[in-house]
């Protein structure tokens, strides 16, 4: 119950407790807190035995920490009836988006069409042509592994 409080905070907690309740409503107090923990456990425990016996004999071995989501999942997925272990192995992440990279990169850019006899060149009245791949391509190579 109290798993992550250290010797040092029970300490201070005792001392807190004795500076506030006084070393003669200590032991009543202390005994009136150990009462009020029985009560909330005997509670919850009849609300979980009510729980099983709502849900019928299929649910016997149902614990209230399976209702949490990771949980549930982490139990299914150990069972691996549908062969999901088999699935995850064999599918390497990393390799098949290195493959789709190399396949975006080395995929060429249709030429853009040429523009008619009769109308105005592309760059013309201040425009760029965005249909045209720049001359020195200064774009630093793309590292799969950094996105």
């Amino acid at each position: 119950m109290f798993n992550d409080i250290g010797p040092l905070e029970l300490v201070t907690l005792v001392v807190l407790a004795v500076l506030v309740f006084g070393p003669d409503k200590l032991p009543k107090v202390i005994q009136d807190v150990m009462r009020t923990i029985r009560k909330i456990r005997e509670f919850s425990e009849s609300a979980k035995q009510d729980i099983r016996s709502e849900l019928g004999p299929e649910f016997k071995d149902f614990e209230l920490e399976d209702l949490n989501p990771r949980t549930f999942i982490r139990k299914q997925l150990d069972s691996d009836d549908l062969g999901l272990k088999e699935i995850r192995n064999g599918f390497d992440l990393k390799k098949e988006m290195a493959e789709v990279t190399d396949a975006v990169h080395s995929r060429e850019i249709d030429p853009p069409s040429t523009p008619s006899s009769s109308g105005p060149p592309a760059s013309s009245n201040g425009r760029v042509d965005m249909t045209k791949k720049p001359d020195g391509d200064d774009r630093p190579p793309f590292d799969a592994d950094a996105t």
